[in-house]
């Protein structure tokens, strides 16, 4: 049985160099696949392998110096869902172009929604607990969308996540009186995009704590149609967190357990 872990950390990073090559030399000891992002303000990490040698090295990289918070997804799979170890150094660990759309530039987090809070705010009508209505903001691309979203969620026609403040700007008037929550696979995307809403003067944007696949871990399907698509071979993972291959369930379970990501 292999273990996925799937973490993003926001940290100032003095050197990003010298940081990836010690994850890699951490990630190649550890015998593990996938994909690390190194950038000045954090690591995202994708990795797979064996149990005890993945959570070592995600407890190595806790012990860094501004990393102790590191929070990590994990989950089971017959498989390695990728092919070998890729590390590189960005200019983001992921693209969006709004330098002060990070916690680290805007002096925190934007506020966040937990998924049972919003199931319940799906469950009454879709309205928050002061009465305003709920409008779920899906921050990913068009490709991934198309594997599934959550019932009525506003979708934007955008290829990349940096298109998406254009995209956004004929919504704002309709979205003026609304509790927005936005949302995207793990957090990431949508914790930049509800910050840079705010500083755009959007008061009324949360985002949805660990995204999707946190969603599918406290919640489970409830208010969500199809499947999240995921970025390795197991290509999307149903409400249960299985994994979906060419339209049909992959011959293998997938379980999961940890925090946000």
């Amino acid at each position: 049985m292999i273990l996925n872990a799937a973490a993003y950390h926001f940290v100032n990073i003095s050197d990003p160099p010298a940081l990836a090559a010690w994850l890699r030399e951490r990630a190649e000891a550890a015998g593990l696949l996938g994909t690390v992002l190194v950038a000045g303000e954090g690591v995202n990490l994708f990795l797979a392998g064996a149990d005890e040698a993945l959570r070592g090295m995600l407890e190595q990289v806790r012990g860094r110096p501004g990393f102790e918070a590191l929070q990590a997804k994990f989950s089971h799979s017959q498989r390695p869902p990728f092919a070998r170890l890729k590390v590189k150094v960005k200019p983001e660990i992921i693209s969006f172009r709004h330098p002060r759309a990070t916690p680290l530039a805007a002096g925190g987090r934007a506020p966040a929604v937990d998924p049972p809070t919003l199931a319940r705010w799906l469950a009454q009508g879709g309205r928050d607990d002061a009465g305003r209505p709920v409008v779920l903001l899906d921050t990913r691309n068009a490709q991934e969308v198309e594997h599934g979203t959550f019932a009525g969620a506003l979708a934007l026609p955008i290829a990349s996540f940096t298109e998406l403040p254009g995209a956004l700007a004929p919504h704002r008037p309709a979205l003026r009186d609304a509790t927005v929550v936005s949302f995207c696979t793990g957090g990431i995307r949508c914790e930049k995009a509800a910050l840079w809403m705010r500083q755009a003067g959007m008061d009324n944007v949360l985002q949805l704590e660990g995204g999707i696949l946190g969603y599918f871990e406290q919640v489970g399907g409830f208010g969500y149609e199809g499947r999240c698509f995921v970025f390795d071979q197991r290509t999307a993972l149903d409400a249960r967190l299985q994994p979906w291959v060419d339209g049909a369930v992959a011959d293998e379970t997938l379980a999961c357990s940890g925090a946000t990501g």
